[in-house]
C-alpha cells in the first residue's frame, strides 16, 4: 500500500470494530483452550486487500485487551494472540491468488494453523511447564476451533463478497 489515506483507515477500522464486537459478543466460544472465534472468519479478508491485515490486527489486539480487562484471557495473549493473528492474516494475503475451484482455501491455512501452534504454545507455556503432550492436545484444540471461522466462514465470506462485487465496493478496488 502506497500510503494510508482516510478512506483505507476507515475501513481498517471497521474491520477491526466488527472483529472486536462480534468476538466480545460471543465470548463464551471466543476465550479459552477450546474456542471457536467466530470473528476470526475476518482472517481472510486479506486476500481481498491488505488493508483487511491491518483491520483483522488491530481487532484482535483490541479483542484481547478487553478480554483481559474483562478477565476473559490473560495479559500474554495481548502479545502472542495478536502476534499470531498478524502473521496469519500477512500469509492469508500472499496466499491470496492461490485457489481450490475459485475457492480461497488455502489462504484459510495460515490462520487455522499458526493460531493453533502459537496459541497452543501460549496455553501450554500458562500451564506451568512444556510438555509436549499438553502443547499437541491445547494445539490440536485451537487448530480445530478454528476451522469453522476459518475454512467455512471465512472462504464463504470471500466468495460472497467477490461473487457480488462487494469486495470492490469496501476495498476501493478498480
Amino acid at each position: 500500500m502506497k500510503h494510508l489515506n482516510g478512506r483505507a483507515i476507515a475501513v481498517s477500522a471497521m474491520i477491526a470494530a466488527v472483529y472486536t464486537a462480534v468476538s466480545l459478543a460471543l465470548s463464551l466460544f471466543s476465550f479459552g483452550v477450546m474456542q471457536i472465534r467466530v470473528a476470526e472468519c475476518l482472517t481472510l479478508l486479506p486476500v481481498l486487500a491488505p488493508l483487511g491485515i491491518y483491520g483483522v490486527t488491530v481487532g484482535c489486539l483490541l479483542t484481547n485487551i478487553v478480554g483481559t480487562v474483562l478477565g476473559l484471557t490473560m495479559p500474554v495473549d495481548i502479545l502472542f494472540g495478536t502476534l499470531a493473528t498478524a502473521i496469519a492474516a500477512v500469509l492469508s494475503y500472499l496466499l491470496r491468488n492461490v485457489r481450490i475451484k475459485r475457492l480461497a482455501i488455502p489462504a484459510a491455512l495460515p490462520p487455522i494453523l499458526i493460531n493453533g501452534l502459537i496459541i497452543g504454545l501460549e496455553l501450554t507455556w500458562l500451564s506451568g511447564s512444556f510438555q509436549w503432550d499438553v502443547f499437541w492436545t491445547c494445539a490440536v484444540s485451537v487448530t480445530a476451533g478454528q476451522i469453522i471461522p476459518c475454512l467455512v466462514l471465512g472462504v464463504l465470506l470471500v466468495w460472497i463478497l467477490e461473487k457480488k462485487g462487494l469486495d470492490q465496493k469496501l476495498f476501493g478496488k478498480k
